[in-house]
C-alpha cells in the first residue's frame, strides 16, 4: 500500500512538473517575454543617482544592483505582476508590485530615512509579501545582520539574539534553534525552503548548513504547518543562500575571519556567474577552532571542531521560467565533550579505556591544539535539491525537490579508535509541488501537496539508540490571501498523514565493550543475545490551518491578529528510543504508545513607525495537548539513575537515563521592541522577550517540581546604540558602530522533577562592534571589514539552554558550582575581499 502510495506521488509530481515544461517549450520566440525592466535610482532629496543600490524580484530569485550612474537592467523577466524591492542602507526601503507586461522602465526615488521598514519575506507565503501585511508572526535578517554578527560560530547562534529567538546550545558549534519556547522537530530548519534533514532529536549535532552561503534568514514564530507539515509546529527558520548575480556579471569574493577565544579560523570562496539566464556559482568554506575558554574553566576540553564544506549551483532564468540546481556538501568532525574532572585540581580528564576506571588529565598542549582527539563524532550531510517555478497558464507552479543522505558517526572507543560508537545513516527525499494563481478578483491563491520519504538504516556500530525504519509523510494544503484597501485576509487548511514502519533488531552483548546487532537466526535462544527494539508499525493523521488579518490604519499604525492549529507526529526517538547516544550522555527510552501533538497559538500585534521612533507589541498564547518532553529517571535511593552502555545500572556510569512523556502544556509570552532615532545616524535599539512554559498535567494539580516546562528561556532583553553612516567619509563607506547589552534573567521557573534541570543565576553581557566598506575613487567596493565583541567583560555564566551546564562528575566538591561555563570574551575581526571577473564591454568606436 505505502509503494502504491509513493508511486503515485511520484507519478502525479513528474506529471505537473512535464505539463510545466511542456508548456514553457510552447512559448514562442516573444511568447510571455516582456525582456527587460531598466530604470534609474536617485536619492529624492537631491536627485544624485545611488550607487549599488539592490534592486531584487524576490519571486523569481532574480536582482542586480545600480551602476555608476544609478542605473539598473533587469532581463529575461516572465510575465505578471511581481514584487519589486529596492533598497539602500539609510534609505527607506522602495516595495511596489508591478506588472511586466505593461512597464519595462521604472525610475525610483529613495527617501532618505533612519527608519527600516518594508522587510520582505517569501517564506510560508504565496508570493513575496511586506511582513507588514502578513498577519502570521515573522522576523527577518538580511546579510548586513549576518556579517556584523559574525562572532557567532555558526548561522543559528546568529540569529539566536532576535526577539523570540533562542538556542540549545552544546559549546560554540553546536546550537539547535528554539521559537517561543519549541525547538527540536517542532522547528523546521530548511535551507532555501527545502527542509532539512538529519535526526533533529538528537542534542549533540548542529545545523549542517555552512554559514558561509546564508545571505538571508526568515523566520515564521508560531505554527507553520500549513505550508512546512507536521513538525513546524513551532515555527520555520528558513535559511536562503545567495542570490544570482546580475546578468552578464562574474562576481567572486575571499572572506577571512578569526577568533581570539578559540582561534576560530573560518575561510570561504565563492565565485558567480550569469550570462544569458544561465546562472551557476560554487563556494567552498573551510572553519576550524581549539577549544573555547572562560575564566572559571580555563579551556573547556573537546569542544573543538574542523567543517569542511562545499556546494555548487546550476540554474535558468527564463522567460517560461526559473530553475536552480543545487549540490552541497557538509563534513564537520566535532569533539564530544563530557566534563570529567580531576576531584582535587579540577582539571579536565580524558577517558583512556572502554573499562573507565582510571582518567588521564588533559595536557596543555591538547587544550591549545586544532587536533580533533580519538572520541569524536564525524556528521556530513550531502545534499541535492532543486527549485523550479514554471509559468503555467494564469498561475505559477512551483516545484521543489530534494535528496539528502545524512551519515553521523560517533567514536566513543579510546582503545579501538575507527569503530563507531553511533553510525546513523539516514535518506531523506522531499517532494514540495504548489500551483500559485489568483482566483478572481485578486484572491491569491496556492494548492499544494508535499511532504517526504525516508530510510534510516544502522551501520556497523556498538550503540542503537533508535532502530531501523522508514517514514513516509504526505499533506494536501491550501492557502488564500485577498486585500480589502486597508485590511489583508489570509487562511488555509491542511491534513497530514505520516506512517512509521520500524524493524525489530536484536544485540549481540558476548564482548562487553563492542555488542554487534544480531541477524543470525533463534535470537530469543540464542546465549548474550537480547531484544533491543521490537517492530513499529504507526500511522498519524491530523488537519492543521490557520486565518488571520492585517488592518493598516495608516502608514504609520497597523494591526495583526492570527489564529493557527498546528498538528506534530511523534519522532521515532520518541516512540522508540532504547539506547545511548554518546554526544548527549543521555541513554533514551522511548513510548509507542504517544499519541499525536496538537497545538493551538493566537497571536496579537500592534506596530508604530514615526519619522524617529519605531515600536511594537507582540503577544502569543499557544496551548498544547499531549506535549512530549523528557524527564530524568531516579534510581531506588531517588538519585538520577545512571546506566551503562547496555542499560544495566551503574551508579558512575557514562549515561543519565532519560525517558519521555506527555502531558497538557501551555507557552505564552511576548515580544516587546523600541527603536528611537534622536539623530538621523543614531538608533537606540531596545527589545525584550518573555517566554513562560507552564505544565498543565493530564489530571489535578501538578507539583511545583513538575511545574515547569523545561528548556525555556529566561527574560531578556536586548538594547543597542548604533551609528550608521551610509555615506561614510572619504573612502569608507556604509560606516557602523555598536555597542549592545543583553540582561538575562535568573530562570527559577525551571523542571526541577527528578533533577532533570536546575536554576540558573542571571547575568549581564556587553557586546560592540564596528565596520564598514573601502570604495576606491569610482566609488566601487573593494574591501569589507566587520568587528565584533562578544561578552567582552569576561563574564563568568551559564545560559539555561547550554547543554554543558549538566557536564560534570556525578557528584562535585561542596560549594562548587557544577557544569561547564559559556564562552568567555572574544574578539572577531573578518574581512570580504570581492572581485570582479566581468567581460569587459566593448568600447563603441562608432564616430558620430
Amino acid at each position: 500500500m505505502r509503494t502504491r502510495i509513493r508511486s503515485y506521488i511520484l507519478s502525479l509530481i513528474l506529471f505537473f512538473t512535464a505539463t510545466a515544461v511542456m508548456a514553457a517549450g510552447n512559448h514562442g520566440p516573444g511568447d510571455g517575454v516582456v525582456g527587460t525592466l531598466t530604470g534609474t535610482v536617485t536619492d529624492k532629496a537631491d536627485g544624485k543617482p545611488i550607487i549599488g543600490a539592490t534592486i531584487s524580484i524576490p519571486d523569481i530569485r532574480a536582482g542586480t544592483i545600480t551602476d555608476v550612474n544609478g542605473h539598473y537592467n533587469l532581463g529575461n523577466l516572465p510575465k505578471g505582476v511581481y514584487l519589486v524591492q529596492v533598497t539602500y542602507i539609510g534609505y527607506a526601503t522602495f516595495n511596489q508590485k508591478i506588472d511586466f507586461t505593461k512597464t519595462t522602465v521604472l525610475d525610483i526615488q529613495l527617501q532618505a530615512s533612519s527608519i527600516e521598514t518594508g522587510e520582505v519575506i517569501i517564506t510560508g507565503v504565496s508570493k513575496a509579501t511586506e511582513i507588514k501585511r502578513d498577519p502570521v508572526p515573522m522576523v527577518a535578517v538580511g546579510k548586513n545582520y549576518i556579517d556584523e554578527h559574525s562572532a557567532s560560530g555558526n548561522v543559528i547562534d546568529e540569529i539566536a539574539n532576535l526577539p523570540g529567538i533562542s538556542a540549545v546550545t552544546t559549546g560554540p558549534n553546536i546550537s539547535k534553534p528554539f521559537i517561543h519556547g519549541l525547538g527540536y522537530n517542532r522547528v523546521v530548519t530548511a535551507e532555501d525552503g527545502i527542509r532539512q534533514e538529519g535526526q533533529q532529536w538528537g542534542d549533540e549535532h548542529g545545523i549542517e548548513v555552512d554559514q558561509n552561503s546564508i545571505d538571508r534568514v526568515e523566520i515564521i514564530k508560531g505554527p507553520a504547518s500549513l505550508s512546512y507539515g507536521p513538525d513546524a509546529i513551532g515555527g520555520v527558520v528558513n535559511l536562503i543562500t545567495t542570490p544570482p548575480v546580475s546578468e552578464g556579471k562574474i562576481l567572486g569574493s575571499l572572506t577571512e575571519l578569526y577568533g581570539t577565544n578559540n582561534g576560530l579560523i573560518n575561510s570561504s570562496f565563492r565565485l558567480q556567474g550569469n550570462q544569458n539566464g544561465l546562472i551557476w556559482g560554487t563556494q567552498i568554506s573551510d572553519k576550524m577552532a581549539k577549544d573555547y575558554q572562560d575564566q572559571h574553566d580555563g579551556r573547556v576540553y573537546a569542544t573543538n571542531f574542523e567543517e569542511k564544506d562545499a556546494r555548487v549551483v546550476l540554474g535558468l532564468n527564463k522567460s517560461w521560467g526559473t530553475s536552480y540546481l543545487n549540490a552541497s556538501i557538509f563534513d564537520d568532525l566535532q569533539a564530544i565533550p563530557d566534563g570529567s574532572r580531576d576531584p582535587v585540581t579540577r582539571q579536565f580528564t580524558q577517558q583512556i579505556s572502554d573499562a573507565d576506571t582510571v582518567r588521564r588529565i588533559v595536557p596543555g598542549s591538547a587544550l591549545n591544539s586544532y587536533t580533533i582527539p580519538e572520541l569524536h563524532q564525524h556528521v556530513q550531510l550531502y545534499r541535492i535539491y532543486d527549485n523550479s517555478t514554471f509559468n503555467l497558464g494564469s498561475g505559477t507552479l512551483l516545484v521543489d525537490l530534494g535528496y539528502q543522505y545524512s551519515h553521523r558517526r560517533e567514536y566513543t572507543h579510546p582503545t579501538e579508535q575507527d569503530i563507531p560508537g553511533l553510525n546513523l545513516q539516514l535518506t531523506t527525499y522531499t517532494y514540495d509541488v504548489k500551483y500559485d494563481f489568483d482566483l478572481g478578483k485578486d484572491y491569491e491563491t496556492t494548492f499544494g501537496l508535499n511532504g517526504m520519504y525516508q530510510n534510516n538504516t544502522l551501520g556497523y556500530s556498538t550503540d542503537f539508540p533508535i532502530p531501523a525504519y522508514h517514514q513516509f509523510d504526505i499533506g494536501p494544503f491550501f492557502v488564500i490571501k485577498k486585500t480589502y484597501g486597508k485590511l489583508d485576509l489570509s487562511g488555509g487548511a491542511r491534513y497530514d498523514s505520516r506512517s512509521f514502519s520500524g524493524q525489530a533488531a536484536y544485540v549481540d552483548n558476548t564482548n562487553q565493550y563492542y555488542p554487534t546487532l544480531y541477524t543470525g537466526p533463534n535470537p530469543g535462544g540464542t546465549p548474550n543475545v537480547t531484544q533491543q527494539f521490537s517492530a513499529l508499525n504507526k500511522t498519524f493523521s491530523g488537519a492543521s490551518g490557520s486565518i488571520g488579518a492585517t488592518y493598516n490604519f495608516s502608514d504609520k499604525f497597523l494591526l495583526k491578529g492570527n489564529i493557527a492549529q498546528g498538528f506534530r507526529a511523534p519522532s521515532i526517538a520518541e516512540l522508540s528510543a532504547n539506547g545511548p547516544d554518546p554526544g548527549s550522555q543521555i541513554y533514551h527510552v522511548g513510548n509507542s504508545s504517544f499519541k499525536p501533538e496538537t497545538s493551538v497559538q493566537g497571536d496579537l500585534g500592534a506596530f508604530l513607525t514615526l519619522p524617529n521612533v519605531n515600536a511594537s507589541v507582540e503577544v502569543f498564547d499557544n496551548n498544547i495537548q499531549n506535549y512530549i518532553f523528557q524527564e530524568q529517571i531516579l534510581d531506588a535511593n531517588g538519585n538520577p539513575e545512571r546506566v551503562n552502555p547496555d542499560g544495566s545500572p551503574n551508579p558512575v556510569g557514562p549515561y543519565s537515563k532519560f525517558t519521555y512523556t506527555q502531558s497538557k502544556a501551555r507557552i505564552d509570552g511576548g515580544e516587546f521592541y523600541l527603536d528611537i532615532h534622536p539623530f538621523k545616524w543614531l538608533h537606540f535599539e531596545n527589545s525584550m522577550t518573555l517566554t513562560y512554559g507552564t505544565n498543565l498535567g493530564t489530571s489535578g494539580r501538578v507539583p511545583d517540581s513538575l511545574k515547569y516546562l523545561p528548556f525555556i528561556p529566561p527574560l531578556h532583553t536586548h538594547s543597542e546604540l548604533r551609528g550608521t553612516f551610509a555615506k561614510g567619509f572619504d573612502n569608507f563607506r556604509n560606516v557602523y558602530a555598536f555597542v549592545g547589552f543583553d540582561h538575562y534573567d535568573a530562570q527559577d521557573h525551571f523542571f526541577s522533577a527528578y533533577g532533570t534541570e536546575t536554576a540558573t543565576a542571571g547575568y549581564n553581557l556587553l557586546s560592540a562592534g564596528v565596520g564598514g566598506n573601502i570604495v576606491n575613487a569610482a566609488g566601487k567596493k573593494v574591501i569589507e571589514i566587520f568587528i565584533e565583541g562578544t561578552n567582552l567583560g569576561n563574564v563568568n555564566y551559564q545560559s539555561n539552554m547550554s547543554r554543558l551546564k549538566y557536564f560534570d562528575n556525578p557528584t562535585v566538591p561542596a560549594g562548587v558550582q557544577p557544569g561547564i561555563f559559556n564562552m568567555g570574551r572574544n574578539v572577531s575581526f573578518k574581512v570580504v575581499v570581492p572581485f570582479d571577473l566581468s567581460p569587459r564591454e566593448k568600447a563603441d568606436t562608432t564616430k558620430i
